[in-house]
């Protein structure tokens, strides 16, 4: 089968997770009313990974619909997408990147995804063709990157991404092209079974350099076939680097969270950032962890690594920026710091806010 095919097989509804979860009519029937809303979409390969017999397996919780996604407070769009949107699949929130909302379309649909408004439904903000986005990037010389995202970036069919390799590379001022995916970890098969688009990533890299961010949040994720994925790319002279989200249950646990870490840089995948949870709806009171204990967490599992391994920024996405969470005072304030902004009078600006012990955001407008 060929990988689009393969995802085809994918499990999408809740009776087919019946016998696994051992659930019942009623849990069923719940589940299902969830997937109505935000739908669900497993590889074979990433549900695998899952311990039935343990129900806060923490790959699980990644993959499979839980109570906690009924609770609709919070927000669909928590960083301002789409007011930066500036035409069709195309953002423009700072000043040297373009992002490119690809596609919808992801291999598996991650229960603490912050685009569910977006992914496997709303085309609204995708785009649909790929001319527009390259003349916007040609016409703002001080772009220098462009992001491809989704979605996953690594859901295009392989000739879709050759023609933005193409025409992205031929833009004088562009300095590099990312791509941002979560493939390797939950379908490898795509990168592993398709060579040809790793003949194309090695082809279009030797004109610009490129970068793919992968998304490893657990250090089981780390499998030989995981790897095997990676160590394809890194052949195809790709730099890796990963972002991490923090998420409860799922490694806000200092040792968890170090050993994640240290396989990364082990196997050449350069740590990039650790995100805060977004407020999302139908992830907030599931996944988000009180800034006070997440910074001790990050702050624990960065002190067990290497200088290398150091190199992260533990952030989160505001509409007005980036913003690093720098630490904690003595009297409980917390320090924040614009890594980067939307507007220019905010580069570089030190916040320094009362955080209450069971804050998990900055809500206010900075």
């Amino acid at each position: 089968m060929s990988w689009a095919e393969y995802l085809k097989d994918n499990i999408t509804t809740a009776k087919e997770l019946a016998n696994l979860l051992h659930l019942s009519e009623q849990e069923e029937k719940s589940m299902a009313a969830i997937l109505e809303k935000y739908p669900m979409s497993v590889t074979h390969y990433y549900l695998s990974l899952i311990n039935f017999e343990d129900e806060d397996d923490p790959i699980r919780k990644m993959c499979i619909p839980a109570i906690g996604e009924e609770d609709e407070s919070g927000s669909l769009d928590t960083s301002g997408e789409k007011e930066n949107t500036v035409l069709e699949g195309m953002q423009h929130k700072y000043p040297q990147t373009a992002m490119i909302l690809s596609t919808n379309q992801c291999a598996m649909y991650c229960r603490h995804c912050f685009r569910k408004r977006l992914v496997g439904m709303s085309d609204e903000e995708v785009a649909s063709q790929i001319h527009p986005v390259i003349d916007y990037i040609r016409g703002h010389k001080e772009i220098n990157n462009a992001l491809l995202s989704g979605g996953d970036a690594f859901l295009n069919t392989t000739s879709v991404i050759e023609e933005y390799l193409r025409e992205l590379t031929a833009i004088e001022h562009l300095h590099m092209i990312r791509f941002g995916t979560r493939v390797p970890v939950v379908f490898p098969q795509r990168i592993t079974e398709d060579r040809e688009l790793l003949e194309v990533l090695k082809r279009y890299g030797k004109k610009k350099q490129i970068y793919v961010v992968t998304h490893f949040n657990h250090p089981r994720e780390l499998t030989k076939e995981a790897l095997a994925a990676i160590e394809g790319l890194k052949e195809a002279g790709i730099v890796i680097r990963n972002q991490t989200v923090l998420l409860k249950g799922v490694n806000d646990n200092p040792d968890i969270l170090a050993e994640l870490l240290q396989k990364l840089t082990k196997h050449g995948i350069n740590p990039y950032y650790v995100f805060q949870c977004r407020p999302v709806a139908g992830v907030k009171n599931q996944f988000q962890v009180p800034l006070q204990k997440a910074y001790r967490i990050v702050q624990e599992a960065k002190n067990r690594q290497n200088g290398h391994g150091k190199s992260f920024r533990f952030v989160f996405s505001h509409p007005t920026g980036k913003i690093e969470i720098i630490g904690v005072l003595p009297d409980g304030r917390m320090i924040f710091q614009y890594h980067q902004a939307k507007y220019p009078e905010n580069r570089g600006k030190i916040l320094i806010r009362d955080i209450k012990e069971d804050q998990t955001w900055l809500e206010e407008d900075l």
